[in-house]
C-alpha cells in the first residue's frame, strides 16, 4: 500500500463544527475524507449536541500520555501514531437518520483478559454517541458484559440461553435497555455454558445464534457479540452469525502467539460456514509504551498484519476497571478522559473501515 501523502500540517485553532488543523490525505485507502491528526485523540470532539465538552481536557494526564508514546511531542510533531504509521483523522459522522440492516461484529480472541468485554462496551457506547443504534450480545457464560453494564446475571429470568434453546422466546423477551441511550443488551449468565453441550445434537447447530438475532437486525446499525475466551461451539456460532471480526490483542507475548490459531479458525469458518466473514482488524489494547515489551509486540503485530491493525491503540488506565465497578461505559463515567477519547476515535475508525449497510 502506498504511504499517505499530505501537505505541511498547520495547527489551526478550534472553530466549532468546522475541521481542524491537519492536511487532507490525497492518496491511499482514506483518499479525500481523512486528515492527519494527533495520535492521542486529545483534540477529538463530537460534532452534534450531546453534552460532550471538547474543552474539558485539552492535554492528557502526563503519566497516562507516556503509556501511549515515550515522546509525545515528537509523535505529535511528526504526525505518527503509536503503531508507527502516519495517523489518519477519522471525521465525526453525522447521526444516522435511518437504522438497519445491522452489521454484526464478533469481538473475538480465544485468550482471556485481552480487553474483549471492555472494548465491546465502550465501542458500542461510542457508536451510540454518534447516533447509531447498537445491540450488544453477551455470548460468554461468565456474563462479564452484563456485569460491566450494571446487570446482575444471577437475577435474570431469561438470557441469551433461553433465546437460543427455547421455542417461543423472542428477542423482546430477553432484551434489556442500558444506561446509554441507543444501546441495548442481550444478557447472559452461567446457563449459557449448558448450550454448548445441548447444541451438539441440534440441526445446523453452528447457525443457532444467527437465527436468533435475525429478527432484530432491521432495528439496529451494529450488533456486537462479546465472545467467550475459547474456540468452542459458542465462538463458532458467533463467527457464523457475524459479518466481520475485531480481534482485541493485549500487547503481550502470549496474546500474540494465539493470533495465528484464531486467524486459522476464522478462515475455516469462512470456507465452511460463512463466506461473508471478514477480519475487520486487530485492536491493540493494554498498551504501555514505557515498556520495551509492549512496543516490540505492537511492532511485530504491525509487521505481520500491516493495515489490518487499527490505527487506534487503547492504553492502560485505571479508569477501565473503575467503569466496571460503576456499571457504565467510560464514555459516560469519565467522558473527558483520554480512554474515552480513544474509544470515540475507534468508533470513527470502525465507521470508516466497516460501515453498516
Amino acid at each position: 500500500m502506498s504511504e499517505p501523502t499530505y501537505a505541511e500540517p498547520q495547527m489551526a485553532p478550534l472553530t466549532g463544527r468546522s475541521g481542524r488543523g491537519g492536511a487532507v490525505v490525497t492518496s491511499g485507502p482514506w483518499t479525500g475524507d481523512v486528515e492527519i491528526d494527533d495520535p492521542y485523540g486529545i483534540d477529538d470532539e463530537l460534532r452534534f449536541e450531546d453534552g460532550f465538552d471538547p474543552d474539558a481536557e485539552i492535554e492528557p494526564d502526563p503519566e497516562y500520555a507516556a503509556t501511549l508514546a515515550p515522546d509525545p511531542a515528537t509523535q505529535r510533531r511528526e504526525r505518527v501514531g503509536p503503531t508507527g504509521r502516519p495517523m489518519p483523522r477519522f471525521p465525526a459522522p453525522r447521526p444516522a437518520m435511518d437504522h438497519g440492516p445491522a452489521k454484526i461484529i464478533a469481538m473475538c480472541n480465544q485468550k482471556g483478559g485481552v480487553g474483549k468485554t471492555t472494548s465491546t462496551i465502550n465501542l458500542g457506547a461510542a457508536l451510540a454517541e454518534y447516533g447509531r443504534k447498537v445491540l450488544l450480545v453477551d455470548f460468554d457464560p461468565q456474563g462479564a458484559l452484563s456485569v460491566g453494564l450494571g446487570v446482575n446475571p444471577m437475577e435474570l429470568d431469561r438470557t441469551v440461553y433461553n433465546l437460543l434453546m427455547e421455542r417461543g422466546v423472542g428477542i423482546d423477551d430477553v432484551l434489556l435497555k442500558t444506561v446509554t441511550p441507543g444501546m441495548d443488551l442481550l444478557p447472559s449468565n452461567i446457563d449459557l455454558s449448558a448450550a454448548e453441550v445441548q447444541l451438539v445434537t441440534e440441526v445446523a447447530r453452528e447457525s443457532s445464534l444467527a437465527r436468533a438475532v435475525k429478527p432484530a437486525l432491521a432495528d439496529y446499525d451494529y450488533v456486537i457479540i462479546d465472545c467467550q475466551p475459547s474456540l468452542g461451539l459458542l465462538t463458532v456460532n458467533a463467527l457464523t452469525a457475524a459479518h466481520s471480526v475485531i480481534v482485541p490483542l493485549e500487547c503481550e507475548f502470549f496474546a500474540l502467539r494465539g493470533v495465528a490459531l484464531l486467524t486459522e479458525t476464522i478462515e475455516k469458518v469462512r470456507e465452511r460456514l460463512n463466506p461473508e466473514l471478514e477480519l475487520d482488524g486487530i485492536l491493540a489494547t493494554m498498551y504501555d509504551a514505557r515498556t520495551v515489551h509492549s512496543r516490540e509486540v505492537l511492532a511485530r503485530v504491525v509487521q505481520a498484519f500491516g493495515d489490518q491493525v487499527f490505527h487506534t491503540v487503547i492504553g492502560r488506565t485505571v479508569r477501565f476497571p473503575e467503569t466496571t465497578v460503576a456499571g457504565e461505559p467510560i464514555t459516560s463515567y469519565a467522558s473527558s478522559s483520554v480512554g474515552a477519547a480513544a474509544y470515540r476515535q475507534l468508533a470513527r475508525e470502525v465507521l470508516a473501515r466497516c460501515p453498516a449497510e
